[in-house]
């Protein structure tokens, strides 16, 4: 069987493949450094490359050499799996010239605040703290030893995450009732805030239970008639739960 003339297209499409892997194989020699490929799929000469770069950490058992007891207090608590230069710097110098060169201590509460500070994404159980509210315009070491960082209380419950409101409620008429009077909070919302909102109430109702002057509560509690006061309106749009005297 005769094979016929390939059409001028298509020839012309083999032209222009035949460029580009050319134009690769050319490419791929220029750029491609020679020890590419010995010890896998990366540079090796990057490694002879790297052992010529200064060494800036010492590492932290260079720092037990002469800070022991640190070390030792440090091993025992919540900070013994960070490592001494993550809060103190690169301190290779300071290993070599004690005296020459002193090592980074983080004062302000911003640094602090790179781990602690709230975020939903953080590990359950992780201590947070709200930067704004949490002891304002304090520096954390006054009160949390680095090395030995267990808080002076322990918060509970609720106002582990939500202090503010917690302080708010403790100077209202409200300061008494227990957080789930009022909300209905799933277990998962311990592990999971976001994804298991607790119950917040939404009828008039709700706030009758106490306040309507037929309610079976204590005496001293504000009594209203919720048929007659402010009718249409639900509680919480004139008084804030927390703090429901305040004008």
């Amino acid at each position: 069987m005769k094979i016929g003339k390939l059409p001028d297209q298509v020839i012309r499409l083999l032209i222009i493949f035949a460029i580009l892997i050319a134009g690769f194989v050319i490419a791929r020699i220029f750029f491609v450094p020679a020890s590419f490929g010995k010890l896998g799929h990366y540079r090796a000469d990057a490694i002879t490359a790297i052992e010529k770069l200064p060494v800036k950490y010492a590492g932290s058992l260079v720092c037990t050499e002469c800070h022991s007891d640190i070390y030792e207090l440090k091993s025992k608590s919540y900070h013994k799996g960070l490592h001494c230069e993550v809060c103190h710097g690169a301190a290779s110098k300071h290993a070599n010239a004690p005296d020459e060169s002193k090592p980074l201590i983080p004062r302000k509460r911003d640094h602090c605040a790179k781990c602690h500070s709230y975020l939903p994404s953080r590990p359950t159980g992780f201590p947070q703290i709200n930067v704004l509210y949490h002891n304002p315009n304090k520096p954390c070491h006054d009160c949390h030893n680095p090395h030995d960082p267990t808080p002076p209380t322990i918060p509970s419950k609720c106002s582990a995450c939500h202090a503010n409101i917690t302080r708010t409620i403790s100077l209202s008429y409200h300061a008494s009732l227990e957080c789930k009077t009022c909300h209905e909070t799933p277990p998962e919302h311990i592990e999971n805030p976001s994804l298991n909102l607790p119950h917040k109430p939404a009828e008039r109702s709700f706030c009758g239970n106490c306040h309507d002057p037929k309610a079976q509560s204590a005496k001293n509690i504000p009594r209203v008639d919720l048929e007659t006061h402010y009718p249409g309106y639900l509680c919480w749009q004139c008084h804030y739960p927390h703090f429901p005297e305040a004008e």
